[in-house]
């Protein structure tokens, strides 16, 4: 169901806030307040309850930081939501920065005086967070002070509860590991490398360890929690007894001791003396490494052990995949075939947004396999929208699409037995030359990932550039990622696989990746389309020497032939569309009505 984000600070509530988080500064003897878009497991999405820094300014994004004063105040986000953050805070209040050109840390390097104290939670930022603030600061004679509360709860006096949903169990039959088994290679591996104990901070790896799924944080079945997992002795588990009944009680209490959240810093504290406790300098806050060596322990460096099993997708997973992208491309080619039945004036963003989830769950009904959720807030951009990479419509934003523009819209779903992620960009009426022509440059670099073999031990960061390469030659870029990591029936952003400029960690088999290029005309068009894709595993090639790896595309799902220019394509790249279209009606066509069914044969004819 479509919800409003709109929620402009209202500049009566926002300074007399500032005014009395001043205060709370002034009372603990701090200058300047750190106040990052996180909770204490590093969520991208958060519960109300730890949206603080929405509360605090007005900006809903999902990447940001504030840093707050006491006589100014500035907001960083990336070049994803500046547009966004201008509109939605009081310019009187806050300036917006980078958050990726001019971070927190180089900023206060040249803006916070010398001998300047400066606040954080240590709850919210992690090991390396902090590590690497202190390494920026602390030369300019600047001291980090971490705090014992957190001053935006002090004056928040209406924040929501913490979440407390149900936990459920993920069924064997969509997980393919037993629980067991993971907590079994996880102990095996400390073990192996010297490690006492170590602490799963992230959801997500919570989530898969121990075959549960909850509700805790919108569009991503999360329970919150954290576990204390050892080389020997049973896991502790760290969840609110109210998400616990019935059969998910039974299954966890099977497998660890449970304990309420409060419970897991004394039994930290307990453990850690004369240990060797490994956190994920990445991911877990920086509380905990301050806990355990107060509390006599060695705090070492040792990656997420849950976070590379996660990725790579085991032969369960990956059949579940390909199960709800058979349904996803069904519910897309009825959504499609939709549109093209309208007049774009008969239509605004929300309407598609609405008719589209629509769809996803009648598909999901007749399959038997319900919709949980979306898998992120849709973003249904037409004309100027489309150009604001993470556009959420709004009441206040909504507007009715016209002939001549483009629809970029990107959605994705929850199935039990798969995460989707999807976007297509759609001609209503007559594209211009230009609009085809940026497309079908984006178009090539989705190919050119889409048909790649690459050996063992490439990184995201080795084949981003081919996805761009032919923007590039013609003076054009676009400022994201091409690719973000994908869970399966978890968040549709995951890590530690990516492609990017960033991404260093090696693609493995069994990976689910995004494959998303995109175009962006500011004020007037956003081009941008989405295919999802697993590594599969490396293969000789004829005649060649060295086993590769290669991606199949997993999304099933018609690309607007009106925006192609064929001339623009190579022999190669022409058959790769062809072929794809073959398939995607091949595969969705037996799945929809006999009129969509006509539709998804002309929209997949050869070009």
């Amino acid at each position: 169901m479509f919800q409003s984000f709109d929620s402009k600070s209202d500049p009566a509530q926002a300074k007399p806030r500032i005014e009395r988080l001043r205060a709370q500064m002034a009372a603990v003897g701090i200058d300047i307040l750190l106040v990052p878009h996180s909770d204490e497991y590093q969520s991208e999405y958060l519960p109300p309850s730890a949206e603080r820094l929405s509360w605090l300014t007005g900006f809903t994004g999902s990447a940001g930081a504030a840093v707050i004063l006491r006589e100014r105040a500035v907001l960083f986000v990336d070049g994803r939501y500046t547009l966004q953050a201008r509109e939605q805070t009081d310019p009187a209040l806050f300036e917006i920065d980078s958050l990726i050109e001019n971070p927190p840390p180089e900023w206060l390097k040249a803006n916070a005086s010398r001998g300047a104290r400066i606040g954080f939670d240590p709850w919210l930022h992690t090991i390396e967070e902090v590590r690497g603030l202190r390494k920026a600061v602390e030369k300019f004679g600047i001291e980090l002070v971490p705090l014992d509360r957190n001053l935006v709860d002090a004056i928040w006096e209406d924040r929501p509860a913490p979440p407390a949903e149900p936990v459920r169990i993920h069924p064997l039959k969509f997980a393919g590991d037993p629980a067991e088994e993971k907590l079994k290679r996880i102990s095996g591996k400390l073990a192996d490398e010297g490690i006492d104990h170590t602490v799963l901070t992230n959801a997500a790896s919570l989530a898969w360890a121990f075959n549960i799924r909850g509700g805790d944080v919108a569009h991503t079945p999360l329970a919150l929690g954290f576990a204390i997992l050892s080389a020997s002795g049973r896991p502790k588990l760290f969840l609110d007894p109210r998400k616990l009944a019935g059969e998910a009680r039974t299954h966890l209490a099977g497998l660890a001791d449970l304990h309420a959240p409060e419970a897991l810093e004394p039994a930290l504290a307990s453990l850690a003396e004369g240990s060797k406790l490994g956190l994920d300098h990445g991911l877990a806050p920086e509380r905990l490494r301050l806990l355990v060596e107060e509390s006599g322990g060695s705090a070492v460096e040792f990656p997420d052990p849950a976070a590379l099993p996660r990725a790579t997708k085991n032969e369960t997973e990956l059949k579940g995949a390909r199960a709800a992208h058979l349904r996803d491309g069904a519910a897309l080619a009825h959504f499609l075939a939709w549109v093209d039945e309208q007049t774009p004036e008969s239509l605004d963003e929300i309407t598609v947004v609405e008719r589209l989830e629509a769809f996803r769950r009648r598909v999901g009904e007749e399959a038997q396999m319900p919709l949980r959720d979306i898998s992120f807030d849709t973003i249904s951009g037409s004309g100027p929208n489309g150009a604001i990479v993470h556009y959420r419509v709004t009441e206040k934003s909504n507007r009715r699409l016209s002939a001549g523009e483009l629809l970029l819209i990107d959605s994705g779903a929850q199935f039990e037995d798969g995460t989707t992620d999807v976007t297509r960009t759609v001609a209503l009426g007559e594209p211009t030359d230009e609009m085809r022509n940026r497309f079908t440059l984006v178009l090539k670099g989705v190919i050119a990932l889409s048909m790649l073999r690459f050996p063992p031990g490439t990184r995201g960061m080795d084949i981003d550039a081919l996805a761009r390469v032919n923007l590039w030659q013609a003076g054009l870029d676009y400022g994201h990622g091409t690719g973000h990591g994908v869970g399966s029936y978890l968040g549709v952003h995951e890590g530690p696989q990516r492609i990017a400029k960033s991404g260093k960690e090696k693609l493995l088999t069994g990976m689910i990746l995004s494959n998303e290029p995109g175009y962006y005309r500011q004020g007037h068009y956003g081009i941008r389309i989405e295919n999802l894709i697993v590594v599969s595993p490396p293969e000789p090639i004829p005649g060649g020497e060295i086993d590769m790896h290669g991606f199949e595309t997993l999304t099933l799902v018609p690309i607007d032939r009106r925006l192609i220019d064929p001339a623009l394509l190579s022999p190669q790249e022409r058959d790769w569309l062809n072929a794809y279209h073959k398939r995607v009606f091949e595969a969705i066509g037996p799945l929809v009505d006999g009129p969509t069914s006509a539709w998804l044969e002309k929209a997949t004819a050869p070009l």
